[in-house]
């Protein structure tokens, strides 16, 4: 599915401007539902200016209000953005990350041994020579790597391990992992952010109307901690 160009920035202007649940944003911006919440919150790590998606002609208003009117539909996108993308080669990681690439594929090799040479090469942009260095324990910094999840290193994201993860498991005839992280508090989650967001919005409005209100004391910390 076509994802926006800006999906971070996307996903800010639609918390701030529709009632759509995190869940549809996350799934219409191709992101985890935790980096929606943190928008939400403002607990991002960078703060971010909202990119209307309407204007960039990624989304209609009709789709947004079937959207809001039905929690468990679907947004469609229009054309998906031009983008420039790389058709040879490795992909590129930032020089910055570079460093983190024998962690990542040691956690790999260790967590999801189904998966080939060749797509973990494709997956975090590295070569069949090293990787096979990793596995044989014969690559020259060997006594430093440790195995990381690359998604938490940024060298891939979540969709496309879980996706690599299914296709490698199916090709080898074995039930992929699911992931149950979020089982059980995902909708409490939900329901609790709706909850701070609707008690805000009153408060604020007190505010406006010479009431006197208490501040509302929630945090990133402090949501997770229940």
């Amino acid at each position: 599915m076509a994802q926006p160009l800006m999906p971070h920035a996307t996903a800010s202007w639609l918390v701030d401007n529709t009632s759509l649940s995190f869940e549809q944003i996350a799934e219409f911006c191709g992101l985890h539902i935790l980096e929606i919440q943190a928008i939400a919150d403002d607990t991002a790590a960078t703060k971010l200016t909202g990119r209307d998606p309407v204007r960039a002609h990624e989304l209609t208003m009709e789709e947004i209000e079937k959207g809001q009117a039905d929690p468990d539909y679907t947004l469609k996108m229009l054309k998906g953005p031009e983008q420039v993308r790389r058709t040879k080669g490795p992909r590129y990681t930032p020089v910055s990350k570079r460093q983190d690439k024998p962690d990542g594929i040691a956690w790999i090799l260790r967590h999801h041994p189904e998966i080939s040479d060749g797509a973990i090469g494709k997956l975090i942009g590295t070569t069949r020579t090293t990787i096979a260095a990793i596995r044989d324990r014969s690559h020259w910094n060997i006594a430093n790597i440790t195995p990381k999840d690359p998604v938490t290193l940024g060298l891939t994201s979540q969709r496309e391990l879980d996706a690599l993860v299914a296709k490698a498991a199916k090709a080898a005839g074995i039930e992929a992992p699911t992931d149950t992280r979020l089982e059980g508090d995902r909708e409490a989650l939900i329901e609790q952010l709706r909850a701070e967001r609707t008690a805000a919005a009153h408060a604020a409005e007190a505010g406006e109307a010479g009431e006197e209100t208490g501040p509302v004391e929630h945090t990133a910390e402090t949501l997770f901690r229940s």
